[in-house]
């Protein structure tokens, strides 16, 4: 048994490690694999939505309306899990997000043709399970990690969320022809694996030790730290409140921090998902590339949003979280403009590079923005303040693809009534990522400080 110095506590002991432990290893690659795997489903319905226009006729609001579902779904499932997750706790939450995505995602699969009222309904019940993945991981992951790597290592969780939509791309290049849109949608399955993986974890040692489940709060850093119980550390006294939070108490106590992550989320989220949900359609159809071509540049996309996402994960802990959420949403919002200025048949490639540019920045700053966000509250209304703020901002996954969809408009999706949309539609998202960097300047800093002291 190894005697600890006095005044040291269990928490304190992982802060003070160097290295990662296995254990600590497993939850954020678990994080990581369940967020690209569920928003790989997530991308999936933007190549799907591109095959299906021309067969099914779809017009500009039909489409807008089955992503705009999509992202109606994701506005639910924050709001919900958030709060569940803070009542009942991060692992039971985490596994029902992936049973309810999967469960619907095979429903997708036998959508009869011209369906897409069902499609849509049925998009919306597999954005609540994605939508609450992301919330409930990132709490997860940043109650196992020390203070000063917190942003990082928190923020991977959703740094490799673009794999997902390289996968997304990759199926479409090469499988798409062979599978057809019922066959990519099906894909989106495969993760039923992940409840296997969070069988082998335990729950959030801080959200045990708030229910009065000491022991297993215990047993659960023990397993983290993989040493023995008998020489981990006394836990640290709880705060004064230690019940989630009601939304009402939320609106209440934390009126700031709210404002910050619902205004600034949906400014970041309305651009950035507009790109990724019509991106492809705009592609292909507005611009003439071909739909296989389109996998290969979206690849590229997927490529550019990671690396951003890793910079911005990575900057927050080297200048602070609020100068890197500004500079990211101002290269964003550049980025925006180039693509506004694509208002031409042949000007496809400008497009390219201006959506590029914006999922690179704009959509980039999502390695940082939700592990912010969870850090402007307390460990008792983490999941719940983040899932509220983040659920409401998440309206743009509403607003955005239904506004493409209503300016289009006409009859199925054309070259010249697209590109008719392109200028207003980026230059608003110009000016949002422009207000959400500045935004973010009124938010707390909270680089290097530990979860206690939030």
């Amino acid at each position: 048994m190894t005697t600890q110095p006095a005044g040291i506590t269990a928490l304190d002991q992982i802060d003070q490690r160097t290295k990662l432990t296995g254990h600590q290893k497993s939850v954020i690659w678990l994080a990581i694999i369940a967020n690209v795997s569920e928003f790989f489903d997530m991308f999936l319905i933007g190549f799907a939505v591109s095959l299906l226009t021309k067969p099914w006729q779809l017009t500009g609001f039909e489409t807008g309306t089955i992503l705009a579902c999509s992202g109606l779904g994701t506005v639910i499932g924050a709001i919900v899990w958030g709060r569940l997750a803070d009542r009942y706790g991060r692992k039971h939450a985490f596994t029902w997000c992936i049973l309810m995505f999967v469960v619907f995602t095979a429903a997708c699969v036998v959508t009869p043709d011209r369906g897409w009222i069902l499609l849509a309904v049925l998009r919306i019940l597999v954005g609540a399970g994605v939508g609450g993945l992301n919330i409930t991981s990132i709490p997860y992951v940043q109650e196992f990690v020390p203070a000063k790597h917190r942003g990082f290592l928190s923020g991977l969780a959703s740094v490799f969320i673009p794999a997902g939509l390289f996968l997304g791309a990759l199926a479409q290049r090469f499988l798409g022809d062979l599978i057809g849109w019922r066959g990519l949608i099906a894909l989106g399955v495969i993760p039923i694996f992940l409840l296997f993986w969070l069988k082998l974890v335990p729950e959030s040692p801080r959200f045990l030790q708030t229910q009065g489940r000491t022991k297993e709060a215990r047993e659960a850093l023990a397993w983290a730290l993989e040493i023995d119980e008998k020489d981990l550390a006394p836990l640290p006294p709880l705060s004064a409140e230690t019940k989630p939070q009601a939304y009402s108490v939320i609106f209440k106590r934390y009126p700031r921090a709210l404002a910050v992550v619902t205004l600034g989320s949906f400014c970041f989220i309305l651009g950035s998902f507009t790109v990724q949900s019509w991106g492809q359609t705009l592609l292909k159809d507005a611009y003439g590339f071909d739909a296989a071509f389109v996998g290969t540049l979206f690849m590229i996309v997927s490529l550019g949003d990671l690396l951003g996402r890793l910079g911005s994960a990575w900057l927050a802990d080297k200048i602070g979280r609020r100068y890197t959420m500004l500079s990211f949403g101002i290269l964003g919002g550049i980025g925006a403009i180039i693509a506004a200025l694509a208002t031409s048949g042949d000007s496809g490639w400008l497009f390219f590079v201006g959506i590029l540019i914006v999922m690179t920045f704009g959509d980039g700053a999502f390695g940082i923005l939700n592990a912010f966000g969870s850090e402007q509250f307390p460990n008792e209304a983490r999941s719940s303040g983040l899932g509220l703020g983040y659920g409401i901002g998440a309206a743009a996954k509403v607003v955005g693809p239904a506004l493409m969809g209503a300016m289009i408009g006409g009859g199925y999706v054309a070259q010249n009534v697209s590109l008719d949309a392109v200028r207003p539609a980026f230059l608003l998202f110009a000016v949002l990522l422009f207000v959400g960097g500045i935004i973010y300047l009124f938010a707390r800093e909270t680089k290097g400080e530990s979860l206690e002291q939030i």
